[in-house]
């Protein structure tokens, strides 16, 4: 089965599904990874050559996180960070519509509508104008996943709520998740951040618990058709 993630920034992949990744790539699935934003550039102090280079690193951090999950192949795409939304809706949604079209993914997990960043409500929006349920489509199932220091700190203030409905054990990977997002040293934060170490286990096991798992990862089944 081929899998498609459509993920904001550099680490979304690994804060949103990591585990699930790393889980789907060892039982034999094809996983693919569009990151669709710089990812830095918001927070960088300077411009020209050094930005570059900042984009450049953080990229080489995500092809070593890929090699460590499993995935296929990774797209990157130069959306500006943090400024998706001054980007026409439609160039977007192309940008996706061109992945899904290169590797015919059954499953796309992308980002939750409700996040406190503007790029992955923008993101979610295009990833369901482009997987629209057209004849030929081959997406027939779509998640949303949640990612630590956004989805929660919109506090219940935008809508929809994330009110997970599907749950991953990842009990035999949740040591690989961690492992990948140390690889993203400009993004890892001391606890008690919710990217911190220790705040991610702690999610990990809050979301297991819910379900009788020692450890697992959360999302929202926004459609799934079956045939």
């Amino acid at each position: 089965m081929n899998i498609l993630v459509a993920a904001a920034h550099p680490d979304d992949e690994v804060l949103g599904c990591g585990g699930t990744i790393a889980r789907l790539a060892h039982e034999g699935h094809s996983v693919f990874l569009g990151i669709m934003g710089q990812g830095i550039t918001s927070r960088h102090s300077t411009a020209g050559e050094s930005e570059k280079s900042a984009v450049d690193a953080l990229r080489a951090c995500s092809h070593r996180v890929a090699d460590l999950l499993g995935i296929k192949e990774i797209i990157f795409h130069d959306l500006p960070d943090n400024r998706f939304d001054t980007v026409p809706l439609l160039d977007i949604a192309k940008i996706v519509e061109d992945l899904v079209l290169r590797f015919r993914p059954s499953v796309i997990y992308t980002h939750h509508a409700g996040d406190l960043n503007v790029d992955h409500q923008v993101l979610h929006r295009a990833v369901l104008t482009a997987s629209r349920p057209t004849a030929g489509s081959s997406v027939k199932e779509l998640y949303a996943f949640e990612v630590p220091s956004s989805t929660e700190w919109s506090f219940g203030q935008l809508q929809p709520i994330f009110s997970p409905n599907v749950f991953v054990d990842i009990k035999n990977t949740l040591a690989t998740k961690i492992a990948a997002i140390k690889l993203y040293r400009t993004e890892i934060r001391d606890f008690p951040h919710p990217r911190s170490d220790e705040a991610l286990r702690a999610l990990a096991r809050f979301r297991g618990s819910a379900t009788g798992l020692e450890a697992a990862e959360a999302f929202i089944l926004i459609r799934k058709i079956t045939q």
